[in-house]
């Protein structure tokens, strides 16, 4: 994070962590900042009972009151804080660095201007290239180079497949093509639709030195990459190298000492279709479509995205992705991760999500109506993503956790299709927005393992409705899910490692890097979990006392401890779908759906020096 090398377009100063605040009162804000015209809502909490009627903006450079509000709210209680508020300061535009004081507590300074956001989605890439399989560029040295050997497969010889590359998944380097194509999906997308958000400060194996294509698209040509490997014939396809036995300890991926049994090979899971499980335990697929439906729609979007740059490489992925979506069809249901010596997988029960994602590509790519009528079809099976507006879900159960066939389908031509699949994700929605009223945070999630993939998928769905219908219907609770993300939080922490750099944000992650003494800049971290699920996991633990342990709420918990597996381990596929939206806020984007014509403008990553407390240029 310290070797950033994007250089600052908007000048801003961020954060004083240690702000004066009386003894159980404090105030949460977004610590990236606002964009001038953001909805604005700051948190108030209390643990004691109060009755607070205003509350005042202070211009940090002047030290001066420049706007005072007499409109809180007053919201449910949220225990351990007996008094809960929100508030709103949207009317504040003016560029500029301020604080709110409410009480007896005082908030971190925070800016407002409209390049808070410039250079985010690029930062989030310094965690992708980390966790690369092959070459890795953290370490400057390759690893799993060996695999890997081939088990559940036809000839059931532990035949060696050559399928090195590709991304680890988490701390742990076990690698699945569920997460990878969705994180490649979304890499693409996110580029298709903010071009000019993304920077070239990166060459095609990760080191420094411009390449001339964005840092974004080699990421995800590293993605398409892996996939292609785990996808070689028309037939076959790999679902997952490794599995549980990689949990060892903390090393190094240059240095990974786990045994599976033929040297330094890995097993690659050939997808059956049928359950698998080496020992104990079992998982329940049922077919194979799922994981076909997220090669297709990775391929396509790929063939889109690289006709131009690339146009043999574009051909190769059209051809790979109508294979593999036939191949799903042919295999209709759920091909999920296997487990190991621990009952832990992926347990992914919805495929048909992945199979109108793929139908809808295939169709933009091809303009075919077949597979326009087949994206509808399948898009009409889950109207609603289950797990929106439910309290709970198994581990990755309903994944991808937003389904951008809905979009998709909404954004062809203005038809009765497109005003429906527009109303599904309306009603998604609305579903978070009801379910975000119990809380003061307004958050409409689950508090389920990797709660911040979910906000980080309510945040794409409400954005992409509101670009695409014009509705601005749910501004307000795009806001508070964004907001969450960066500190407006029980914790008053940000959820992304490294940003912003000065800010409060996770320091001690579960990752081998960080028990060897680095960092992981730009992972997304799990995020906040129920109490009930924190006390219900094998092998959990705190290495230290709780720094957050007086704002542990009856809603979740968080943990900034290595050893909290549950919600301070940062996800590739989690970092990766955060890509478009920051994207989407960058002052250089401009939603290719109103208009297509971009000029390239290279971002700028946000740098805070909480020291100092006037605007400074840091180049």
């Amino acid at each position: 994070m310290k070797n950033l090398s994007i250089s600052l377009i908007f000048c801003s100063l961020i954060c004083v962590i240690s702000c004066r605040n009386e003894p159980g009162e404090w105030i949460r804000i977004n610590q990236i900042g606002y964009r001038n015209d953001d909805i604005k809502t700051a948190v108030f909490l209390s643990v004691n009972s109060l009755d607070l009627k205003s509350f005042k903006i202070i211009d940090v450079k002047s030290g001066k009151v420049v706007m005072t509000f007499d409109k809180v709210f007053k919201t449910e209680s949220l225990y351990p804080f007996k008094s809960c508020y929100r508030l709103p300061f949207t009317k504040l535009k003016q560029t500029g660095v301020y604080k709110i004081v409410a009480g007896n507590a005082e908030s971190p300074e925070f800016p407002i201007g409209k390049n808070v956001y410039d250079g985010t989605a690029d930062f989030l890439l310094n965690y992708m290239r980390q966790q690369r399989s092959g070459f890795n560029p953290y370490v400057k040295d390759s690893c799993h180079t060996h695999d890997g050997y081939e088990i559940y497969g036809k000839s059931n010889d532990s035949a060696h497949v050559n399928v090195s590359g590709g991304w680890h998944d988490a701390a742990d380097y076990l690698q699945y093509v569920a997460t990878s194509a969705n994180a490649t999906y979304q890499m693409l997308f996110a580029y298709s639709e903010n071009p000019a958000s993304f920077g070239d400060e990166y060459s095609a194996n990760g080191l420094q030195g411009s390449d001339n294509l964005p840092d974004i698209l080699d990421e995800s040509k590293w993605g398409l990459d892996w996939l292609l490997k785990m996808n070689p014939g028309p037939e076959t396809m790999y679902n997952q190298i490794a599995d549980d036995r990689d949990h060892i300890g903390f090393r190094l991926p240059n240095q990974d000492t786990a045994k599976y049994g033929k040297g330094r090979e890995r097993p690659v899971y050939f997808c059956t279709g049928k359950p698998q499980g080496l020992f104990k335990y079992k998982n329940r697929t049922t077919g194979i479509a799922s994981t076909a439906g997220k090669f297709a729609s990775a391929f396509a979007k790929g063939a889109q995205v690289f006709e131009k740059i690339n146009p043999q490489y574009s051909k190769l992925l059209l051809k790979k992705s109508i294979e593999a979506f036939r191949f799903g069809l042919a295999n209709p249901g759920v091909c999920q991760t296997a487990p190991g010596t621990a009952p832990y997988f992926y347990e992914e029960d919805n495929w048909v999500d992945d199979m109108e994602l793929a139908a809808i590509e295939l169709y933009n790519i091809t303009r075919q109506t077949e597979y326009l009528k087949q994206a509808i079809q399948f898009g009409r099976k889950e109207l609603v993503t289950p797990w929106i507006g439910s309290d709970t879900a198994h581990h990755y159960q309903w994944y991808p956790f937003v389904n951008l066939g809905h979009p998709a389908i909404a954004r062809q031509e203005k038809t009765q299709n497109s005003n429906e699949f527009a109303g599904y994700m309306k009603k998604g929605l609305d579903l978070t927005e009801i379910k975000g009223r119990k809380n003061p945070f307004h958050v409409g999630i689950p508090f389920i393992w990797c709660s911040n993939n979910l906000v980080a998928a309510i945040l794409t769905q409400a954005h992409l409705y509101s670009d695409i219908t014009g509705d601005s219907s749910y501004a307000d609770l795009e806001a508070s899910h964004r907001d969450w993300l960066f500190g407006c939080n029980p914790w008053g922490t940000s959820m992304i490692v490294g940003l912003p750099e000065k800010g409060d944000y996770p320091q001690n992650s579960h990752s081998s890097y960080v028990a060897r003494g680095g960092q992981v800049p730009g992972g997304l971290v799990d995020g906040p979990v129920y109490p009930t699920i924190f006390n219900s996991l094998k092998y959990i633990y705190l290495s230290k006392k709780d720094e957050y342990a007086q704002f542990q709420t009856k809603l979740a918990v968080y943990h900034d401890d290595f050893a909290d597996y549950s919600t301070n381990e940062c996800t590739m596929d989690g970092t990766a779908s955060l890509t478009y939206y920051l994207s989407s806020l960058q002052s250089q984007a401009e939603s290719v759906y109103r208009n297509n014509n971009i000029s390239r403008i290279r971002g700028a990553i946000v740098r805070m020096d909480t020291t100092k407390r006037r605007f400074s240029e840091i180049n």
